[in-house]
């Protein structure tokens, strides 16, 4: 099994603290997550990417967009056959605004018929002239807007950004998906290593008294390990299924004892089986 062979789902635990100081100069990474808002579904559509230069000085504005769907699936959400349309709005959207008012697009959530956009910005001068716009191209869909002020990003920090679980479930997905990408059919079992890192030696034990019933087996337990205020370092592996579903059941599972016992889940690492 060779290095070109493995993917990895680990923490960049190297360059984990090194934020840029432009915000101009950081790398956008969007991805989504399902999450209830208010007890309804809702999929957010979000710049992870963002939480390493968050809050932005000078952007201490939020301006949302709130549109109603014409077309939307019978839970709320979007439907395939509004897509297209939905996208378009949402390139013009952008392309007014960032333009208009050097903003910067955090996310969106769509949730009980309607697709919300959020912006962050500096003068708000004419925001709504700048909205009226961008949606003169659609007239056939109705929308809402506001603003506040938001110095320290906490829309963004607190409802958009997804929290350590939904994250965790993120990183899984990415890493399912990277197996595809590589030819594998997700059928066969195979070793699948886990790391985890404690703030001390009896957090570690803990951690592993929790797991003893599901037979992991122990690769390596270092004494020490340069992590941080987490230098206790466990290595695990299982043979194991690697579909989405049961990736998230051992995976969550894992990150859950980990929390209770004061640790960091770092990440999960298997190889490609074609």
């Amino acid at each position: 099994m060779g290095l070109f062979n493995k993917l990895f789902g680990k923490k960049d635990t190297e360059n984990k603290s090194k934020i840029p100081d432009d915000p101009s100069s950081y790398k956008a990474d969007w991805d989504f997550y399902f999450s209830n808002v208010d007890d309804v579904i809702g999929s957010f559509y979000v710049d992870l990417g963002l939480s390493k230069i968050a809050p932005v000085k000078g952007k201490s504005n939020l301006v949302w967009v709130s549109l109603k769907m014409n077309n939307p699936r019978g839970d709320g959400l979007s439907s395939a056959e509004e897509f297209q349309t939905l996208s378009a709005i949402e390139d013009r959207l952008q392309l007014i605004i960032l333009k208009s008012h050097s903003a910067i697009y955090a996310g969106r959530l769509t949730s009980n018929n309607k697709r919300d956009f959020y912006f962050y910005l500096g003068d708000p001068t004419h925001y709504d002239e700048t909205i009226s716009e961008a949606l003169t191209a659609f007239p056939s869909y109705t929308y809402d807007f506001g603003i506040k002020e938001d110095v320290a990003w906490s829309s963004y920090t607190e409802f958009l950004f997804p929290d350590p679980r939904q994250f965790q479930s993120i990183q899984n997905r990415r890493v399912v998906d990277n197996l595809e990408r590589n030819g594998d059919t997700l059928t066969k079992e195979r070793p699948v290593d886990h790391w985890i890192y404690f703030k001390t030696d009896s957090d570690r034990a803990d951690f592993l008294k929790k797991i003893e019933p599901l037979k992991f087996d122990l690769v390596s337990s270092n004494e020490k390990a340069s992590f941080g205020d987490f230098p206790y370092k466990l290595h695990i592996s299982r043979i194991d299924n690697v579909d989405l579903d049961s990736v998230n059941d051992y995976v969550l599972g894992l990150w859950e004892f980990a929390n209770e016992c004061h640790g960091d889940y770092d990440g999960w690492e298997t190889s490609v089986e074609k």
